[in-house]
């Protein structure tokens, strides 16, 4: 996905749409949705505004966008979590869970046949899914390292 699209996903997905998230913001409903709008050619959200959207919504999609369309993937650090046994399992099963789906997607690509563009794409984020809860798996069991 794009980054002004997961921009416009990610304010208009919230409870209420743009208007419950401009107030929370300390804007209008309408220059939030012109700041959101990828089409929009005024009101372009700047890195703070996204930065508060993203922090207010929860929603990080934008940020996954800039960083797959660079090549990256992000994981979250999450320094106060408790790294356990239990808690590498269901990174484990989250992984199991998302090579299925790049298998799923793999055959329905090639199913017909033909391989359409949109396959494509789906495939590609059925990948990136795996190599984001293999980083995540990773990332937990550095924090179960003995120091």
């Amino acid at each position: 996905m794009n980054i002004l699209d997961a921009l416009h996903q990610t304010a208009h997905g919230v409870a209420g749409g743009c208007e419950t998230l401009a107030v929370r913001l300390g804007m209008s409903a309408q220059i939030l949705r012109n700041k959101v709008n990828p089409n929009s050619s005024t009101n372009k959200a700047t890195l703070e505004d996204v930065d508060r959207i993203m922090g207010v919504t929860g929603d990080h999609a934008v940020l996954h966008a800039l960083a797959r369309n660079h090549g990256y993937v992000c994981v979250r650090v999450d320094n106060d979590g408790a790294a356990s046994d239990v808690a590498v399992l269901e990174l484990a099963t989250k992984i199991w869970s998302a090579n299925g789906e790049v298998g799923a997607e793999v055959h329905a690509a090639l199913a017909d046949g033909i391989v359409a563009r949109h396959e494509i794409e789906r495939v590609d984020a059925a990948v990136f899914r795996v190599i984001r809860a293999l980083n995540e798996m990773v990332n937990r069991l550095k924090g179960m390292a003995e120091k």
